[in-house]
């Protein structure tokens, strides 16, 4: 079961979410209905480990079983969700991924992956093109460059 709690206009979810790099390209997930890129990932089950559901979700979402090199981040957000309009409250921690040994970094610019009856469109952002996307949450366009050495807590409103 799936850590998430919701009400008629809100959302609570916990979530784990992958930093996959390759030749200072950041790998991102593009949602079309809200025309806006966010990283590979998925929500905590209840009764898992972060670093148990960020291997399952990327074995389910990209096929692939990449190495945890380390969390970066615990981001605590809340924002409304422009598709839904639900007021989020998230938690969500930060996964920097090893994927040299995977095929990922050969798949191209731009790939679809078919998770169940949905389909993941991912693309391979060039660092120098970030600021000028839509990436949720918006800290990860600056501290890409820069990422902790130390597990770090953050917070944002967007």
């Amino acid at each position: 079961m799936d850590i998430v709690y919701k009400t008629a206009t809100e959302k609570f979810k916990y979530r784990v979410s992958a930093v996959i790099c390759s030749e200072d390209r950041l790998l991102a997930v593009y949602n079309e209905e809200g025309d806006y890129y966010y990283l590979p990932g998925g929500k905590v089950q209840l009764g898992e480990a972060a670093e148990t559901a960020i291997l399952r979700e990327m074995e389910e979402e990209l096929g692939v079983t990449p190495k945890i090199l380390r969390p970066l981040w615990f981001n605590q957000s809340f924002f409304t969700e422009a598709v839904n309009g639900f007021r989020y409250h998230e938690l969500c921690v930060y996964f920097l991924l090893d994927v040299s040994e995977t095929d990922l970094p050969t798949r191209g610019e731009r790939f679809a992956v078919q998770e169940g009856s949905k389909t993941h469109h991912l693309e391979w952002l060039p660092f120098d093109r970030l600021q000028q996307e839509t990436l949720h949450p918006a800290f990860l366009k600056q501290d890409v460059y820069n990422l902790p050495r130390t597990f770090t807590l953050r917070s944002e409103t967007e």
